[in-house]
């Protein structure tokens, strides 16, 4: 199937939209424009695959690799500002979370030979709640709000490591 497909072509606007958001400061109204295009690439680029019947692999793949790269811009962007406003506490838990993602991905490498994050309803909502973090961090319910977001994901982790334990086939398209 070919490369050059719609969805492949939005996930693209948010690998270009990620690249844009190293260059623009953080919280400002540009940052803000580019960081929700980029949310509403990830949304669409799915769902027009599905639409289009143009779901592939590599799309699959694509979509993960610009996931993971927005998501690490955005620590690198926004993390002096989550230093300064979340405890000190919710810091172990992200680690014993970024540590169960870590795992979920080599056990996918090494059990499947793929690089691939399940698109789980429980991933979907935990990135749902992820994304929302730069809007809340500048109000007062910041600190609740990302309590939230890291426990929703947390739960999600290990949903899905234990889904990669237990399955004999890989369970993500």
């Amino acid at each position: 199937m070919n490369r050059l497909n719609v969805a492949n072509c939005i996930t693209a606007i948010r690998i270009l939209g990620t690249i844009c958001l190293l260059f623009t400061m953080p919280f400002s109204k540009e940052f803000f424009i580019i960081y929700s295009i980029c949310g509403l690439s990830d949304v669409f680029d799915g769902f027009v695959a599905r639409m289009t019947k143009t779901v592939t692999s590599f799309g699959a793949k694509l979509d993960s690799a610009a996931d993971l790269t927005f998501y690490a811009v955005m620590v690198l962007k926004i993390f002096p500002d989550l230093i300064e406003t979340l405890p000190f506490k919710i810091w172990y838990a992200v680690t014993i979370i970024v540590m169960l993602r870590f795992i979920s991905y080599m056990t996918v490498a090494i059990k499947y030979k793929k690089f691939a994050s399940l698109h789980t309803k429980l991933n979907k909502v935990t990135g749902f709640a992820i994304f929302l973090i730069p809007y809340m961090l500048k109000t007062s319910v910041a600190v609740p709000y990302c309590i939230t977001a890291c426990t929703i994901s947390g739960i999600s982790t290990v949903h899905e490591v234990i889904l990669h334990l237990t399955s004999k086939d890989y369970q993500g398209k």
